[in-house]
């Protein structure tokens, strides 16, 4: 990400301070190891930084995890220990992922991509019959009711090898989740390939937040002016490129209102420090309360509140805040 991307000075002040914060949520989303030793160093980092402060619970955190899985499945086991350790720690229920885990064992062509296993990825298309057009249909991707065609999957995992083959031997054609996966896919010869055929639009950008790769979203945004989503960022725990947002629109009312997703109270803080608007509402008339309620953001809540947040206010639909005694 280049200098001019963003402003120097209010975004390192805030990428600085919100470090701890952003780099946990990166190792978890960029997550690319199943060595034991890199994982425990991943938990213990958001352990301390985390669940250890008092920022986060070790549900959310586990539910957390959860989520992330279908944009990272080849790291399933890694997902799972950590998960693990989570539920050692605090006792909480594990996440249960049998498919994947039976996918990891079975000697299938899915395999071979997954790995960007180049002989074996051969073998299987030069056996009699073989379908290039051969579907997957499986609840372990994104959108799990959909099927994915091979060269969908190559770019989901960033097999590049695998990719060339399909495109070289078979001519097989680069459609708009090819795309729209090889944000998640990370791999930069996929993506350039599928820009020679199809337009970014705001769901590769939603895939951008998710993969955590800041230089995917300033790419986006600069190159194909795309909004940088707000409410994505933060129900995927992107803060780094919320403050991007920020940084580059100082919009800070329609900020703050999805700011508080996070559960960031000294953040929050911040935003109403340089002007924000605390009853500011949404095209749906919720306030940044409501929706601080809505995500369980107890600490959150509480800040609103003592800053004398309009309690009172009802949503388009008439319908008044309830908020839980804490």
């Amino acid at each position: 990400m280049s200098e001019q991307d963003i402003h120097p000075n209010k975004f390192s002040k805030l990428r600085s301070i919100y470090k701890y914060y952003i780099d946990s949520y990166n190792a978890l989303y960029q997550l690319k190891t199943d060595k034991e030793e890199e994982l425990k160093e991943i938990y213990k980092k958001i352990k301390t930084e985390l669940i250890d402060s008092k920022t986060y619970s070790p549900t959310k955190i586990r539910k957390d995890i959860s989520n992330i899985i279908p944009y990272n499945n080849r790291y399933t086991k890694s997902y799972l220990y950590l998960a693990k350790l989570l539920s050692d720690d605090y006792h909480i229920p594990e996440v249960n992922c049998a498919e994947t885990l039976a996918l990891y064992k079975e000697d299938t062509i899915y395999r071979a991509i997954m790995y960007n296993d180049l002989e074996r990825f051969i073998s299987f298309t030069e056996r009699e019959g073989f379908d290039k057009d051969k579907m997957l249909e499986s609840s372990l991707y994104p959108h799990s009711y959909k099927k994915y065609s091979l060269i969908e999957l190559c770019c989901y995992h960033g097999a590049v090898d695998c990719f060339k083959v399909l495109r070289t031997k078979f001519s097989t054609k680069i459609n708009g989740r090819c795309l729209l996966f090889s944000f998640l896919g990370g791999n930069q010869e996929i993506m350039s390939e599928c820009l020679k055929y199809q337009t970014p639009d705001r769901f590769c950008m939603e895939y951008a937040i998710i993969s955590h790769n800041i230089d995917f979203v300033t790419f986006l945004k600069n190159e194909y002016d795309l909004w940088i989503d707000l409410d994505c960022c933060a129900i995927n725990n992107n803060l780094e490129s919320f403050l991007v947002c920020f940084d580059q629109t100082n919009d800070v009312d329609k900020c703050f209102i999805n700011l508080v997703i996070f559960n960031i109270p000294s953040l929050c803080e911040y935003f109403l420090s340089k002007g924000a608007y605390i009853n500011e509402t949404d095209i749906f008339g919720e306030t940044a309360l409501h929706i601080a309620a809505r995500y369980n953001s107890k600490e959150t809540v509480k800040f609103l509140i003592s800053h004398r947040i309009n309690i009172n206010k009802k949503i388009m639909m008439g319908e008044p805040l309830f908020i839980l005694q804490y």
